[in-house]
């Protein structure tokens, strides 16, 4: 048994799946993404880094040592500026990605991109990408057709591999999408709206291929017995609120959610919503899509995990401490605080549903001491009345 604290009486994957079920659990389960931040990595593997050099089997390292539950590892990207197989230009930062031009200019032209990559879905579907750890290739593809069992053995392979690397520490994917997000983003924001007011239709058909092909992916790789639970990203929010209107979201968005969730719930998985920024006029929609829970949280835009906790305790909470204000520019005793106050106001330790995070990830800013306080007090506040059964 991998133990992060010697006083652990469950395992980790025992830990996260209490905390799913919503039942007491011996201490409250720790997740983030531990891919970005050198200083970070340094403390715990005792290793220094004058930049970005370090490896994926450092970030591995890391997770093993602070997380029951982890987004999969992802070594730094480098600097340089690449074109993908559909023109797009992006520059890579070591920790994040911008895209600079698209390969087109116009509304028109997005139009046209966009039935192109529409037709294609629905011919081939969407090319699996897998980061999968150093010395571990992906099965190739010999045909264009879709190839169910090519895709499950890559899945499996990739998963295993990335186990190897973390240990007992249980990976939450989130490799496959609505597409909601990728064609907004792709498109970029205000050519989106354009495009949606002129041919509505090319922007649903793209969704819905979308989806479409990745539930085709999903019903050949999903399998409990890798991870518990899985998370389906689709941004739509900005400090304020939604970007989009709820009722565009209920006709664009969340029914392809709801087809999603339902089918990976329907091969015995969880599923955890992510949306940066504030969603709270969205909540109860989702909740009808059928999801498990949410993740991220930011606090300073008005997503309070205590204040969400209390009000859908059914739901599964995830993230919440404030990856900014409080994690880059706090100290340790206002971060130590702010942890004790997450776990004991929403009585996590009996009523489970809830995952100690930031509320994004350990982004390069963020204080290493301030991520080891965050961590060494989640270990500190146990449960007293924890019986195991």
């Amino acid at each position: 048994m991998e133990k992060i604290f010697d006083t652990d009486r469950l395992t980790k994957r025992e830990r996260v799946e209490k905390t799913l079920n919503l039942q007491p659990v011996d201490r409250v389960a720790i997740h983030d993404q531990l891919s970005y931040n050198a200083k970070v990595i340094s403390l715990y593997t005792g290793k220094t880094f004058t930049g970005f050099e370090y490896k994926h089997e450092d970030i591995c390292a890391v997770i093993r040592q602070t997380l029951d539950a982890c987004f999969p590892a992802v070594a730094p990207l480098g600097t340089a500026r690449v074109s993908n197989n559909d023109g797009f230009v992006i520059q890579h930062d070591n920790w994040h990605s911008t895209t600079v031009s698209r390969p087109f200019h116009d509304v028109a032209g997005a139009r046209e991109f966009l039935l192109r990559k529409t037709d294609e879905l629905r011919r081939v579907g969407r090319q699996a990408e897998y980061g999968f750890p150093p010395g571990i290739e992906p099965k190739a593809a010999t045909e264009t057709r879709f190839d169910a069992e090519r895709e499950r053995e890559n899945y499996h392979s990739y998963m295993q591999a990335l186990q190897d690397h973390v240990g007992d520490t249980v990976i939450i994917d989130f490799s496959l999408q609505t597409g909601f997000c990728d064609c907004w983003s792709r498109l970029g924001l205000d050519t989106f709206i354009w495009l949606y007011d002129e041919d509505p239709r090319a922007i649903s058909d793209y969704i819905e291929a979308y989806t479409d092909s990745d539930l085709r992916r999903l019903h050949a790789i999903a399998d409990p017995t890798l991870s518990p639970v899985v998370l389906i990203p689709e941004d739509f929010a900005s400090k304020q609120g939604p970007i989009f209107s709820p009722a565009f979201l209920r006709k664009e968005l969340f029914p392809h959610v709801r087809r999603m969730t339902k089918a990976w719930q329907s091969h015995g998985l969880k599923v955890i919503y992510h949306s940066d920024g504030n969603f709270k006029k969205v909540i109860a929609d989702l909740v009808d899509c059928g999801v498990d829970g949410f993740y991220c949280l930011e606090p300073a835009v008005g997503m309070d995990i205590v204040a969400l906790k209390k009000a859908w305790p059914q739901m599964v909470w995830a993230g919440g401490i404030d990856g900014v204000d409080l994690m880059e520019r706090g100290n340790p005793d206002q971060v130590r605080r702010e942890v004790r106050r997450t776990i004991l106001e929403t009585n996590a330790l009996n009523a489970g549903g809830m995952l100690v995070g930031t509320s994004s990830e350990i982004n390069p800013t963020i204080k290493p001491e301030n991520f080891k306080a965050m961590v060494d007090t989640v270990g500190e506040v146990i449960n007293p009345d924890f019986v195991e059964i």
